[in-house]
């Protein structure tokens, strides 16, 4: 944040994402509004997908969720732009903060070098108070620490990989301590539009939910606060 407390607009002079999250999903919930305006602007973005999230659907077979969602999570980053998503076929539910996950996630930014690391909320808590599931902090924080792990070349050195000191920094959507915002004006419907691509998913939660409602209720009046049409919060940490 600013001085005066303010959020500050998140540096775009990039070209390279990279976002690493738990499950399908996790990323539409906001990050890929953001998404949508960086493709559209030419700068490149490689989703990675700790699980398939086979665990998601109580009333389906693991085997058949995890086909599902995946197909839903391509179609969810092609409707942003996103050409490349990766698995790397961890088990949903069940994930664990520790050298295992990070020695995962540092391979994974070796190999794409980005600029910027996008991942989840590793807070206790989501907006609003709700308690955050283990899978979520648990991969959150293993990706932070990952970007300096991946920095370190005497660190994880079986994996055959040159180090990356190239992250710049780490935007972690869902938070409830944003500290800055992408101005996303222009790109809600496509985000509306990635979120609505979980269909499936959503039809088998038994529970009324609105992709649009849900996005615009978070981008509108951040925006009245920050002076534009529609605004992201995230929560930045400088690697």
């Amino acid at each position: 944040m600013g001085q005066n407390g303010a959020m500050e607009p998140v540096a775009e002079d990039w070209q390279r994402a990279l976002a690493i999250v738990a499950h399908p999903d996790d990323l539409e919930y906001g990050c890929s509004t953001a998404i949508a305006k960086w493709t559209a602007q030419g700068r490149s973005v490689v989703e990675v997908l700790a699980t398939r999230g086979e665990a998601g659907i109580d009333s389906m077979d693991p085997e058949e969720v995890a086909r599902i969602r995946t197909e839903e999570q391509i179609e969810a980053a092609r409707r942003v732009g996103v050409d490349t998503v990766e698995f790397l076929d961890l088990p949903d539910g069940v994930l664990e903060y520790g050298l295992p996950l990070r020695r995962a996630l540092a391979a994974v930014i070796r190999r794409h070098r980005p600029e910027v690391v996008l991942s989840v909320n590793f807070r206790e808590t989501f907006p609003g108070g709700a308690f955050n599931m283990a899978d979520h902090r648990a991969l959150g924080l293993a990706a932070v620490d990952a970007v300096r792990d991946a920095a370190n070349r005497w660190v994880f050195r079986d994996l055959g990989l040159e180090p990356w000191q190239g992250v710049r920094f780490v935007l972690l959507g869902g938070s409830p301590q944003p500290t800055h915002y992408v101005d996303v004006t222009g790109h809600l419907d496509a985000g509306v539009a990635s979120l609505r691509a979980h269909r499936v998913y959503f039809d088998n939660l038994g529970a009324d939910f609105d992709p649009e409602a849900f996005l615009t209720g978070i981008v509108e009046p951040l925006g009245r606060t920050v002076g534009v049409t529609h605004a992201m919060p995230f929560e930045l940490i400088e690697s």
